[in-house]
């Protein structure tokens, strides 16, 4: 069975962090591919610092040696920013695949605000990398309570203590 993992998000800029979770992802969970699924705009968010094609650029200029990472805007493709029917998406393109989606614990906390949320781990796994300060947040959330008994994966990894956020206020 092929197994992916998916790591959606604004990559506004791409970073480290993002590789290292992709990075450690591929190997822990054997994976033949990992997926920046870039989006246009982040629902919690009000703008974007550098626009989608900036974004798609520098997410191919970093992940470059980087074979088993591929980078792709899918929003037009299906018709949607919802990451369930990204997720559907990958997983209708072929039904054996297993779909790993990668989160950090930042997005956990609000995870249960997302559409359909409830689903999403019926139709993959969930691997949520730790933050730094996100952890106790993140084990509080309603998702992660409610996962909980589904095999969410909480993975305690060597953090890398950088965000998009902090690039952008840099």
């Amino acid at each position: 069975m092929e197994k992916i993992g998916i790591l959606g998000g604004t990559f506004d800029p791409p970073h480290i962090g993002h590789l290292k979770i992709s990075q450690v992802a591929k190997k822990k969970f054997n994976l033949k591919r990992v997926i920046w699924a870039i989006t246009k705009k982040n629902p919690f968010k009000k703008k974007s610092y550098f626009d989608l094609d900036k974004r798609i650029k520098l997410s191919k200029i970093l992940t470059k040696k980087l074979k088993y990472i591929k980078i792709g805007y899918f929003e037009k493709e299906i018709n949607s920013n919802k990451t369930i029917n990204l997720i559907r998406y990958f997983k209708n393109k072929n039904k054996k695949r297993e779909i790993y989606f990668l989160l950090g614990a930042d997005n956990l906390v609000n995870f249960h605000k997302w559409s359909n949320w409830k689903k999403i781990p019926k139709i993959c796994k969930i691997v949520v990398f730790d933050r730094n300060s996100f952890k106790t947040k993140a084990k509080n959330s309603p998702a992660y309570k409610s996962f909980k008994n589904l095999g969410i994966i909480y993975f305690d990894f060597k953090k890398v203590n950088i965000s998009s956020s902090k690039i952008r206020n840099f």
